[in-house]
């Protein structure tokens, strides 16, 4: 890597404009060299800061430039901002790969606005709140667990659709046990400390799922090849071999929680819900995922009053939007809507 160190960050992602010079570093998300149909050779790659990411495209020079722009590279690159297709990209003049402080990446990762400290405290106050001993226990064998929830409050809940940011999977499973806290107390037929569990539990897996040695997080071999339903449902059956006397029946009840809690086999779900605690789980999940993605593109929206967004074709629909104000959600969907669909979580996302 360059001995030369990025003083500065320079333009965010957030505040480019059409024809604007840009000049500043990025961290690299994907890469790849093609070729034009007469055959020179171009890269298309997908830089990011804290704020959003962006598509580019270097056209000359592209065999020297590619070693320098590697995923997980910072970057410093000058080009000019181009709308193409009514979707804004770099066209990239040049770029040298720096050395980026550790005290510096906070501007380059996007991450949860949200207080850890205090959400992982919530979280752990809902667990503890859980009446069925042998569930509040296995729940609990996770949180206790230093490894394991030094992770759990910096991974992402995914890698673009929803709450794709450092703490996201906090933040997201939060979201999840407090509104199942509310629904448990609405509806008395509710299994709670079931409820409570798997929504603490569900998205567990993701743990495994992703790669943490380089930013940005990226699936894991093991992600990719079985999917987070059923790494997280081995990694509670290690669990509760070490809790003496836990029950099958509840053991059974909890697993089929975290496999059906995608709702349908096209959204990556082993099973469908076949329990009311099950429904109840595979509705609030989407619910929570489905605001924090209508909240970071109505962040977006320039002006006031309701306004179309872009065609979402991951939600195979327009969508009529207003600006709420606030800082732009450093994961908020951005870019090209084609490229945010996660090819293994269906085209309405779960």
């Amino acid at each position: 890597m360059a001995a030369d160190s990025a003083k500065s960050k320079g333009l965010m992602i957030k505040d480019i404009r059409d024809n604007q010079i840009v000049q500043g570093t990025f961290l690299v998300r994907e890469v790849s060299r093609s070729e034009t149909k007469n055959g020179k050779p171009f890269l298309a790659l997908t830089v990011m800061d804290a704020s959003g990411e962006i598509a580019g495209r270097v056209w000359e020079n592209a065999d020297r430039y590619l070693e320098s722009c590697r995923p997980g590279s910072t970057v410093k690159i000058k080009a000019q901002a181009q709308s193409y297709r009514n979707v804004l990209q770099l066209k990239i003049d040049h770029l040298e790969e720096c050395e980026v402080p550790a005290e510096e990446m906070a501007a380059l990762v996007p991450a949860t606005a949200g207080d850890i400290p205090s959400m992982a405290a919530e979280l752990t106050t809902l667990a503890e709140s859980i009446s069925n001993a042998h569930l509040r226990e296995l729940t609990l064998a996770f949180i206790n667990d230093r490894h394991i929830f030094t992770l759990f409050k910096k991974a992402p809940a995914a890698k673009y659709m929803h709450h794709a940011c450092l703490g996201g999977l906090l933040e997201h499973t939060l979201g999840v046990a407090r509104t199942a806290a509310a629904v448990s107390a609405l509806y008395p037929a509710v299994d709670r400390s079931l409820l409570m569990a798997g929504a603490i539990l569900h998205d567990i897996g993701k743990l495994i799922e992703f790669d943490y040695e380089v930013l940005p997080y990226d699936y894991s071999d093991r992600g990719r090849l079985v999917g987070h339903m059923v790494l997280g449902i081995e990694m509670i059956q290690e669990k509760i071999n070490g809790i003496v006397g836990f029950p099958e029946e509840s053991a059974t009840h909890l697993k089929h929680l975290i496999l059906a809690h995608h709702g349908r086999h096209e959204f990556g779900s082993p099973s469908l819900p076949m329990m009311l605690e099950a429904f109840v789980l595979n509705f609030l999940d989407d619910l929570d995922a489905k605001i924090d993605y209508l909240g970071g593109l109505s962040r977006k929206m320039e002006g006031e009053g309701y306004q179309w967004s872009e065609y979402q074709r991951n939600l195979e629909r327009f969508l009529f939007l207003r600006q709420t104000g606030g800082e732009i959600d450093p994961a908020a969907p951005g870019g090209d809507p084609d490229d945010e669909i996660d090819p293994r979580q269906g085209s309405l996302f779960r």
